[in-house]
């Protein structure tokens, strides 16, 4: 897994999905989204931003009800966390990383990128 948000720019508009604004985002810290009919959440950790799946691989608790500190999003239910940077879950846990999108930020507007998010 790769460190850091996941950001791409292929020239494609057409994948590209605005999904709330930068000012939304700052206000609230993570926001629930629809992308291609699935759950996503946008994060903001400091002044990087990320997109991940809503549902914690784990047990499929709602992670917009978690809490973001230190570059990780914590699990509400169970209390293990992912780190933002990779996906990778908190040691000890029996379940595969957090998945992350592509994102990026223009025009005061957070985009998604909605072909990454399409189940393969």
């Amino acid at each position: 897994m790769s460190d850091g948000p996941i950001l791409a720019d292929d020239g494609d508009p057409a994948r590209w999905v605005a999904v709330c604004s930068r000012e939304r985002l700052t206000e609230q810290t993570i926001v629930c989204v629809n992308v291609a009919a699935l759950g996503v959440l946008i994060v903001q950790d400091g002044e990087t931003i990320y997109a991940c799946e809503r549902a914690c691989p784990h047990e499929q608790a709602d992670l917009s009800l978690g809490r973001v500190a230190d570059g990780r999003l914590h699990c509400p239910r169970h209390l293990a966390w992912f780190d933002l940077a990779d996906g990778s879950m908190s040691p000890g846990w029996p379940s595969r990383g957090l998945r992350r999108y592509p994102v990026r930020e223009s025009d005061a507007q957070i985009w998604v990128d909605a072909q990454a998010v399409v189940p393969k």
